[in-house]
């Protein structure tokens, strides 16, 4: 199954795909991850009978289905093939650096270059969405309390994010966090077998790789960070991107105002976005 997330006033509801183009209402966004059984079996009854009420998904102002409260934790350098183009030696543990959810964005958003930057570099990125408490458990279980993924672009400011040894800043500017829909882990597998990622700047194929790559596997990564922090249902995992970034490119290639950048993963789909200047006001 496939969840949305879409504005209704000034709350952010959650609702199922049903079919291409329809969309199935099921809660609020928080009351969705407080009771996920439920409202999953509630959406298993939608997609399987003849649901009222349903929604053309075209005229719904998309958000990402996603709470306020929820923590992004993202890794850095978790493909082999991208640790070595950025001259990084195999990290021995994840590297973990925190979003703030109103960095988050949805297919078609705009996103701006902020004025300080030559561009934004693109990276597409699997994201684990968190369906249970987890404390100090261990990558089985980890792996096995995963609700759902997404796929993600982590844009990246990389100016910002290189003035020091902290990368917070340069991984929240502004709408620079497009995530697709949740797609439920019964249909997506274990990404260890091997998820096809790509990326696209105006057609062009930038990334290509294989979540076989990656150093620390999901259920790796989430019992990591288990063994500091309770992960909480509707908590977020973007579990780093492969080769192909452009800062390491010769010479550097950024994403700048007129571009298009577009990011997919099996099993997922895709998100499409273009890049725009930064706002006079």
């Amino acid at each position: 199954m496939r969840f949305v997330g879409f504005r209704d006033g000034r709350q952010v509801r959650v609702g199922v795909l049903t079919g291409t183009d329809r969309v199935a209402p099921l809660a609020e966004v928080s009351e969705f991850y407080e009771d996920l059984p439920g409202w999953t079996a509630r959406a298993r009854e939608l997609t399987t009978g003849e649901p009222a009420g349903e929604l053309a998904l075209g005229e719904l102002s998309l958000a990402p289905a996603v709470t306020g409260s929820a923590r992004v934790l993202c890794v850095g350098l978790n493909y082999r093939e991208h640790a070595a183009e950025g001259g990084f030696s195999t990290p021995e543990t994840p590297t973990i650096f925190g979003r703030w959810t109103t960095s988050l964005a949805v297919d078609g958003t705009p996103v701006p270059v902020p004025p300080d930057e030559a561009g934004l570099d693109w990276e597409v990125e699997l994201v684990a969405v968190v369906g249970t408490a987890m404390r100090c458990v261990d990558a089985e279980t980890a792996l096995a309390g995963v609700f759902g993924y997404a796929v993600f672009n982590d844009l990246s400011a990389r100016r910002a994010q290189r003035l020091t040894a902290q990368w917070t800043l340069g991984k929240n500017s502004d709408h620079s966090g497009p995530i697709g829909p949740v797609v439920t882990a019964d249909e997506v597998g274990d990404p260890a077998g091997g998820l096809r990622l790509v990326t696209r700047v105006n057609g062009e194929v930038v990334q290509d790789g294989n979540t076989k790559d990656m150093i620390f596997p999901v259920g790796q990564v989430l019992a990591h960070l288990s063994r500091t922090m309770t992960l909480l249902p509707g908590d977020l995992v973007a579990t780093g991107t492969p080769s192909g970034v452009g800062h390491a490119r010769t010479p550097a290639w950024f994403l700048r105002p007129g571009d298009v950048v577009e990011v997919e993963i099996d099993r997922l789909g895709s998100v499409r976005n273009p890049i725009v200047a930064w706002p006079e006001s």
